[in-house]
């Protein structure tokens, strides 16, 4: 189990170091805009990496770097691919309903957690 948390601890720390520099590099290139261009871009970049790693390390039996590569680095990189790994499971397993909910609850209710804490962070200041 240790092992594992280590696994997972040190992909995390390179995903969400290759999270930084994406945004970084998205904008030097780019420049300041209104839409977010570098969580856009590792959310695509990630969850396109997420469908490829399943189905190769599932394939080639190598389902033992998912607590590194699935969990640790492209959690880090960005936990928007496994949110569209669970969501993508569930349609495959035919949950269709499942997913719609799925989905709603998690971008619904996920960005009134984040106006709460805004506010109550705000309130207490």
């Amino acid at each position: 189990m240790l092992i594992t948390v280590l696994q997972v601890a040190l992909g995390g720390a390179l995903g969400a170091s290759g999270r930084y520099l994406v945004g970084v590099g998205m904008m030097r290139s780019f420049g300041s805009h209104q839409m977010p261009l570098g969580v856009i871009t590792v959310n695509i970049i990630g969850s396109f990496l997420m469908g490829a790693l399943v189905v190769f390390l599932g394939d080639k039996q190598l389902t033992h770097w998912n607590a590194f590569l699935a969990t640790g680095f492209l959690g880090g990189f960005t936990t928007f691919s496994s949110f569209s790994l669970e969501t993508y499971s569930l349609i495959e397993r035919g949950n269709v309903t499942l997913a719609a909910t799925y989905v709603a609850l998690s971008v619904g209710a996920g960005l009134l957690g984040l106006v709460a804490g805004v506010h109550l962070m705000r309130a207490l200041l």
